[in-house]
């Protein structure tokens, strides 16, 4: 028998189904080799040689691994084809010590029968270049991280981290909240038209387009401008001057990409690109679609004949273009996969397999397969109008109003993705024709500025400037936000803490290189040339180290913690000593000290303002905002054990609901977060944060009732092992449930 080892047990799980008794199938549970947690691993002098070691975490994996491999005929790795993947068989052939020959390597972008047995027909050796270019980017960054972030120890904060790429989408974050802030806002004013043909129900709006026959800039239109108008044409009789009509067609958008499905994900689903690429996992390693990490938009032969075949059957020859579409990707670091993101099979439709997924599962699924058909099927023809209004009485001949709408004349392949669009519905008129007049519309509007990123919008910009690859922007939009750099507000955008503006400003000033965008995206290709031969790894590597290193030794002697971290006055008394308590910055944000330290050590948090918000509309929030939002949210709510008004109360932990009857009722209750992961054990209460003597721990919100209850931080994710919750820990993620191979 042959050992067949992939990456995780759901993959193995599918492919033991293609395969009879001559194959075993078993997962490496990821990487089962890495540099050292507690030393920076690499020998700088000696080529920057890694040290990699098996985790402890890993050690009962690479036993039984190895007991397999003595009783087995062979040895076929069979891990994702990308650098990852390919630095994973790599590292399996290491740490088990796999002689030549007793190995060979084989690749797939699939899990499907005729997939998995094409790969176990050609299989190849492994791909070295594609391993270095791996093990560069795990040297680079570890370099950076190791050397750096004890720099920002000492000179900012203890805790703090940087990295390569994450300093970088950092940078894009604060400067967008920087521009946001400068941001004034301009006040205008519109007036609108509200018609319909005489004796007839079919209303349009149209707003005022020309003053004497001339454009105008809408800030020019004030409110006394806009009510002196307003009077002029609020009596007159309205016709329809003129109509333009212009047949155009819209042709559907390439099938998915990483970087477009993450982006799709968020603007129509909601999704976060970590939620995007977890869910896309599950769905890839059942074999319901292709590997989701590429950035190629090629589609096989085979997928685009059942795509062809699928849209004559089931909408008819209309729906099917004469020839097949090509899509070109426009990026020159497009690299690593054969095929964009698609179905495995165009029969297995969204509705046929809604009872095998979950809610997240099947929306991803469905957007996926529309995507993926849509992008044979042929344009929209869509009739884009304009309806010119004018009138002929004295006071109101000066002013021209235009009404624009589209009308689609045929769906195409709007039938399978279907888009919205704010264009208007317009009724069939005739120039000349009188209209009857129902109301003047009058509104006040301000100029918008620039709007927060959301995940989709950070992701376009990193991968427009060349920034990471598919595999890379869900990671670091998840490592900015755990390590505190990065919150999301109300509308899940993103905006910094205050703790990222000082880094920013710090590697801006003192270590421009890390934070680059161009010497990033520099980097990113000459990882791609070492991928391709092109390049060797060690002399990248110490090209940027060596001028890194000595920087980073100048600067310690050169930067002062003070000049960095300001202090600011405030208005605030200790309550322990009396001196004036100080504003400080620390690695979750800004807090108040005593500024009798070190006599005296008492500190306090400013409140549920502590990383101030910023709405984006240029109105920054008031410390207290989220304080008084819960206030209304609670407003009513009664205690449960002797019926006065529970009050929001703000304490260490943040804030909480207290009895208003205290000391004669303590009562006090957790805040549930809306976004809190749903309790799995009884699937209505929430996990929230809560406090024993003993520290903080994960419990369920509806508890008497229920007491489930974790030590860690629920992460959102499920265990692919036994399906209990991830939780966070001291050493990483791992599975709650003890006796899971996973929470070693």
């Amino acid at each position: 028998m042959k050992l067949i080892i992939v990456e995780s047990p759901t993959k193995a799980k599918t492919i033991a189904k293609f395969l009879g008794k001559d194959f075993y199938v078993e997962s490496s549970f990821g990487h089962i080799r890495d540099l050292p947690q507690k030393e920076m691993g690499i020998d700088i002098e000696n080529g920057f040689t890694p040290k990699y070691v098996v985790p402890m975490k890993s050690k009962k994996t690479v036993s039984a691994l190895k007991a397999l491999v003595a009783k087995s005929d062979g040895v076929i790795l069979a891990s994702d084809e990308d650098r990852e993947g390919e630095a994973i068989a790599w590292h399996l052939n290491e740490a088990l010590k796999l002689k030549k020959g007793q190995a060979v390597r084989i690749a797939f972008h699939e899990i499907t029968k005729p997939a998995i047995l094409e790969a176990l027909a050609h299989p190849r050796d492994l791909d070295l270049k594609m391993v270095d270019a791996q093990q560069a980017r795990r040297i680079l960054d570890r370099l950076v991280g190791y050397e750096l972030s004890p720099f920002l120890w000492k000179k900012v904060a203890k805790g703090l981290s940087a990295g390569r790429v994450q300093s970088v989408a950092i940078r894009l974050i604060v400067e967008r909240e920087r521009e946001i802030q400068k941001f004034v806002s301009g006040e205008y004013w519109s007036l609108a038209l509200k018609v319909s043909q005489e004796k007839k129900d079919n209303e349009f709006t149209a707003n005022l387009f020309r003053i004497k026959n001339k454009n105008f800039d809408k800030l020019s239109i004030n409110e006394k401008l806009a009510g002196e108008i307003e009077k002029k044409v609020k009596d007159a009789k309205w016709f329809v001057s003129g109509i333009e009509k212009k047949a155009s067609k819209k042709s559907p958008a390439a099938p998915f990409t990483t970087a477009t499905l993450q982006q799709s994900a968020n603007r129509h689903l909601g999704f976060s690109a970590k939620q995007t690429m977890v869910v896309a996992q599950k769905l890839y390693e059942q074999g319901f679609i292709t590997y989701m990490r590429t950035d190629s938009l090629n589609l096989s032969v085979k997928f685009l004949d059942e795509a062809r075949e699928y849209l004559e059957k089931e909408y008819g020859k209309e729906y099917l273009p004469k020839e097949v579409r090509v899509y070109k990707n426009r990026s020159k670091n497009a690299q690593e996969a054969h095929e964009a993101v698609r179905p495995t099979e165009v029969s297995k439709t969204p509705e046929s397999l809604k009872e095998k997924f979950d809610s997240s599962e099947f929306r991803l699924y469905r957007l996926i397969w529309q995507r993926a058909l849509a992008c044979q099927s042929t344009d929209a023809q869509i009739a884009a109008t304009a309806i010119d209004l004018k009138s002929n009485d004295k006071e109101a001949k000066d002013y021209s109003f235009r009404s624009t709408g589209q009308i689609v004349s045929f769906d195409g392949y709007l039938k399978i993705y279907p888009e919205k669009t704010e264009e208007q519905e317009l009724p069939a008129v005739k120039e000349g024709e009188a209209l009857e007049l129902l109301e003047t519309i009058k509104a006040q509007h301000f100029t918008k500025g620039p709007a927060r990123y959301s995940d989709a919008g950070l992701v376009k910009e990193l991968e427009k400037y060349g920034i990471g690859r598919p595999s890379t922007y869900a990671p670091t939009i998840n490592t900015i936000i755990v390590r505190n750099y990065v919150n999301r507000d109300d509308h899940k955008k993103l905006f910094p803490t205050d703790i990222a503006l000082v880094v920013n400003d710090l590697l801006v000033a003192h270590f421009p290189k890390i934070v680059d965008y161009k010497f990033t995206a520099g980097m990113e290709d000459n990882l791609d040339d070492i991928a391709e031969g092109k390049k060797e790894w060690q002399p990248v590597i110490g090209d940027f180290y060596h001028d890194f290193h000595q920087n980073l030794q100048d600067k310690y002697q050169e930067i002062n913690k003070k000049d960095i971290m300001p202090e600011e006055t405030s208005q605030e008394v200790c309550d322990k000593c009396g001196s004036p308590m100080i504003i400080k910055t620390g690695r979750y944000g800004k807090f108040l000290a005593c500024s009798n330290f070190p006599e005296c050590k008492n500190i306090k948090s400013l409140g549920a303002g502590n990383n101030r918000q910023n709405t984006g509309d240029g109105e920054e929030k008031k410390p207290d905002a989220n304080l008084e939002i819960l206030e209304k949210k609670y407003a009513g709510e009664k205690c449960e054990k002797c019926g006065s008004d529970m009050a929001v109360k703000n304490g260490k932990f943040g804030p909480f609901l207290a009895c208003s009857g205290y000391p004669r009722c303590k009562n006090i209750k957790s805040i549930v977060d809306d976004s809190a992961t749903t309790c799995p054990a009884c699937n209505k209460g929430k996990i929230v944060k809560k406090f024993s003597r003993k520290g903080v721990f994960y419990a369920c919100s509806a508890y008497p009732d229920c007491k489930n209850a974790y030590w860690g931080k629920p992460t959102g994710e499920v265990c692919q092992v036994c399906g209990s919750l991830i939780i966070e820990t001291k050493d990483g993620a791992k599975c709650s449930d003890k006796g899971c191979s996973n929470s070693k």
